[in-house]
């Protein structure tokens, strides 16, 4: 047993006395919910967490208490929130982006941990299969790191060019299988692919003067939680440099960015939620399959479709659960 784990389940043994007495009896459960990112990039799903909670009987403050740790981006910080939660003996830990999960991961194989990735769980050593996960968690996976793709089509399809940037992030454990599958995808499509690597604002002032100085007339913008927290400035330093982007949520299809492609910002959390509510009253993470949230959604910036001189077809149009004018 790792030393971690083995604090965490002695004492008044919390963590190993079984879960469905600590939610109807005794002190108000725990959950532990750790994100790579912000409490402001996350605040609209964060309340779609608490919504699943809510749907099984759970309020935070009233009868389970939510101890947040968020990562601002930085990765590195990831194993010390994890390993703080350990400490104090959280009864459920929820871990938010893949990052986050391999965190908790690599800190605890006891305290139960309901995930949100956007990869496959199973290729992340997370789980066994998805319909029987063994082990202490489960959760949520997202068509999202699958899509990039099919985003590169989509901004291939709006853009007559032959070359296009990928913006991905190193240190995100799919970047790797990401980038392979955009090579194939371009070299498919004829494009010439050039990935640009950035994990900190530095990096992508950097990112952003390579594209400039090359002269690359569209942006591919890779899934990573970094990104997320920064869509209001991407789209910005896309439209000052003219360039059309694509990235994964509203959020940046909203702050000017030309499309966002990708799996529903909110939905997975709330499963997350339900998830989490249904392991404090008892369920075991190793007997609840990972769930695959499908639901995708289209956002088009048509606005910043005309300040860059494109025309958005119908077909488009018509598709799209959002224009934004």
């Amino acid at each position: 047993m790792r030393r971690r784990d083995f604090i965490a389940t002695v004492g008044a043994g919390i963590a190993i006395q079984p879960i469905r007495s600590l939610a109807q009896q005794g002190p108000r459960p725990v959950v532990g919910l750790i994100s790579s990112t912000s409490p402001q990039a996350y605040a609209s799903r964060i309340a779609a967490f608490n919504r699943g909670l809510m749907e099984v009987g759970y309020t935070d403050g009233k009868n389970v208490t939510i101890k947040y740790r968020w990562a601002e981006g930085h990765y590195d910080r990831l194993p010390a929130l994890a390993d703080e939660l350990v400490r104090q003996q959280v009864n459920v830990i929820a871990a938010i982006t893949t990052p986050v999960a391999l965190a908790v991961k690599g800190t605890t194989t006891i305290i139960p941990t309901v995930f949100e990735v956007g990869g496959d769980p199973v290729a992340l050593g997370l789980v066994a299969s998805l319909s029987r996960p063994g082990g202490n968690f489960t959760g949520v996976a997202l068509q999202n790191a699958e899509l990039g793709p099919k985003r590169l089509e989509l901004l291939h399809q709006l853009v007559p060019t032959t070359s296009v940037a990928a913006l991905v992030n190193p240190t995100n454990p799919n970047t790797v299988s990401l980038s392979k599958e955009l090579e194939v995808a371009a070299g498919s499509m004829g494009l010439q692919l050039r990935l640009l690597h950035a994990a900190s604002d530095s990096d992508l002032d950097a990112a952003f003067q390579t594209i400039g100085d090359l002269h690359i007339r569209a942006l591919f913008i890779g899934t990573d939680p970094f990104f997320n927290t920064r869509s209001t400035q991407l789209a910005a330093m896309a439209m000052h440099q003219g360039i059309p982007a694509i990235y994964q949520y509203r959020d940046f299809a909203a702050a000017g960015g030309l499309l966002s492609y990708g799996a529903s910002y909110t939905e997975p959390m709330r499963l997350v939620g339900a998830y989490t509510g249904r392991v404090l009253k008892g369920e075991k993470p190793s007997d609840l399959p990972v769930q695959e949230s499908s639901k995708v959604e289209l956002f088009i910036n048509l606005r910043t479709a005309k300040t860059l001189g494109l025309t958005i077809p119908q077909t488009f149009l018509v598709q799209a659960d959002e224009v934004i004018e």
